[in-house]
């Protein structure tokens, strides 16, 4: 192990290689763990995920999934706490709760966020980037570095 992680950040079904290579390199600023579960939209060697992740690569702790039910008993036995989930269509704010380091954050697919039976069955931990209403959506790798930051900034100095 590289480091010890202190908060696990997971794309969903992740479609764009850019995006995840940008998280991967958000990760390893953060001393971060990177999950991936599958279907990726893209192939592990692509040469974009490698790309926007640049010489990061070596310094990440990542894996993939298989599925949502693959990644929980693998969270669990790496110590992960609470999952929050993320989501356009929520209404609690990621600014109004309090991250513990080792904590989760899932994100969806770009294009469609994550499927509606995983956020209606966390919807106690459901929350939201607020934005205009002009705007669908914001893009993943900031949603990402937004939610991880705004812990660490929790967390102090």
């Amino acid at each position: 192990m590289k480091y010890d992680p202190v908060l696990h950040i997971v794309l969903h079904e992740p479609e764009i290689p850019p995006n995840a290579g940008n998280v991967g390199r958000t990760c390893v600023a953060l001393a971060a763990k990177m999950w991936l579960v599958r279907p990726l939209g893209f192939k592990l060697d692509d040469y974009y995920l490698r790309r926007a992740g640049l010489d990061y690569w070596d310094e990440l702790e990542w894996e993939v999934a298989d599925s949502w039910a693959d990644l929980q008993p693998r969270l669990d036995a790496a110590g992960a706490g609470t999952r929050w989930l993320f989501s356009a269509r929520a209404t609690r704010p990621y600014t109004g709760v309090a991250y513990r380091r080792g904590d989760v954050l899932v994100f969806g697919a770009e294009s469609k966020g994550l499927p509606r039976d995983l956020t209606a069955a966390h919807a106690d931990t459901l929350l939201t980037i607020p934005s205009r209403p002009q705007v669908r959506s914001l893009n993943l790798a900031n949603c990402a570095a937004i939610v991880a930051y705004e812990a660490l900034r929790q967390w102090g100095p």
